[in-house]
């Protein structure tokens, strides 16, 4: 199992949490350059300020305002260890409130290979420097990763919401339509509770592998450098938010793919071999599409959005025989990888080199956005998926495997400036 510890956390004073909604931000990695300007005027304090400065040294500037904002007293130690629920309460696209219940504690690193912390996605160099550079200057962990683990018994579950029952949160934010709620618990006999609810479990990266990575490279880097390494420094742990799988607010969104810029593109040589492997269903409009995607079990369908055509399409061919036969059970069985290796790779004609650097793809996370730009003439065909499900998370999670980029979106994303990890 991994170990999980209760920590010191950094957070805002008080005063400033009376307006957290402006301190708090989305990760690094899905914030735009008007967003990140966006956020830095609602806020001197915001947390953009250390996750993702716009100074030209980004890392020194978050270091020297860190260092700043705790001396002046914006920023303040938690005296004791805690744990710290966090629930996140929001509506899906149908209008339907969920609370998705986790807790933030500080995990040990481990390598992959100890089969303790499972990835489920690859990671890409750059981003894994950039994030190094900011471990190496500020030594905190600004923000966190994102764990999945499965307890039946929902033991954690229960202790975090019967505490929420009985206690106001220390944090209480809004933002874009989330509301973002954070509790203390010290007491160690509820402490002992939650790490014995990780006990034989692995946990499984939802989140964050890039920062995950991060962190076992930092605690490498570290533990060469010091002579007295014990493995119990700050630096061999990574703030992490758990998950119950078996949480009822535990939602995947799907995440769609663009196509755009290739040369020989053309919709009827498109629609001629698609035809071979798939069932086609010519549709009118986005509300249909949805309605038949939701009403096909098959992983094997996905609706084709061209300037003036919508066309849902189920496999009807062998799945075995379209996807790289090297591939395991669990990836096989995914939609996203047939889509990859069949449509996107052999029909048209895209690299495997190419959707790495995503040189002819684009990802977006609402099906609005694949007609709008399609109809916009920005890119030459969408394709709208299926949501991953936990289970097939697991599943390739567990067969050492990794999905294609971008597979999953769990929504919604973990707030960044809620409270810091201090790994020094």
């Amino acid at each position: 199992m991994p170990e999980i510890i209760p920590f010191k956390g950094i957070l805002y004073n008080p005063d400033l949490l009376k307006s957290a909604d402006g301190l708090i931000c989305p990760p690094y990695d899905v914030i735009s350059p008007a967003f990140q300007q966006q956020l830095y005027n609602s806020s001197p304090f915001n947390a953009i300020r250390l996750e993702l400065p716009k100074e030209a040294d980004p890392y020194e500037a978050a270091a020297l305002r860190l260092a700043e904002w705790l001396q002046a007293g914006e920023l303040q130690h938690d005296p004791v260890p805690a744990i710290y629920p966090y629930f996140q309460t929001f509506d899906d696209v149908d209008g339907v409130s969920h609370t998705r219940c986790g807790f933030f504690a500080a995990m040990r690193l481990y390598d992959f290979a100890e089969k303790k912390v499972l990835p489920h996605e690859k990671t890409l160099s750059g981003p894994k420097a950039d994030r190094l550079n900011l471990f190496r200057k500020t030594k905190t962990n600004i923000s966190s990763i994102f764990g999945l683990y499965a307890d039946e018994s929902k033991t954690a579950d229960r202790v975090m919401k019967s505490f929420a029952d009985a206690n106001d949160p220390v944090i209480d934010a809004e933002f874009q339509g989330v509301r973002n709620r954070m509790w203390r618990i010290i007491d160690p006999a509820l402490v002992a509770q939650f790490q014995q609810s990780l006990q034989e479990r692995a946990v499984y990266i939802a989140d964050g592998h890039h920062r995950y990575d991060t962190g076992v490279n930092y605690r490498n880097e570290r533990a060469a450098a010091n002579p007295s390494h014990t493995g119990e420094e700050p630096y061999n742990f990574i703030l992490t938010y758990l998950a119950n799988i078996h949480d009822e607010g535990l939602l995947i969104f799907p995440i769609h793919r663009l196509v755009h810029t290739l040369a020989s593109f053309d919709i009827t040589t498109l629609r001629v071999a698609l035809e071979e492997h798939f069932t086609l269903t010519d549709l009118h409009d986005r509300a249909e599409l949805k309605h038949f995607l939701d009403q096909k079990p098959s992983n094997y369908t996905y609706g084709v959005v061209t300037p003036g055509s919508v066309v849902g399409i189920t496999l009807k061919s062998n799945p075995d025989t379209l996807v790289d036969p090297s591939r395991q059970e669990a990836l096989k069985s995914l939609g996203l990888v047939l889509l990859h290796d069949l449509i996107l790779g052999k029909l048209l004609g895209i690299s495997q080199e190419a959707m790495a650097k995503q040189s002819n793809l684009l990802y977006v996370h609402d099906d609005r956005e694949v007609f709008e730009a399609v109809e916009s003439g920005k890119v030459q065909v969408g394709f709208v998926v299926k949501p991953t499900t936990v289970a097939q998370v697991l599943a390739v999670s567990e067969s050492g495997e990794v999905m294609p980029q971008k597979s999953t979106f769990f929504y919604p994303k973990i707030m960044t400036g809620l409270l810091f990890n201090p790994i020094s």
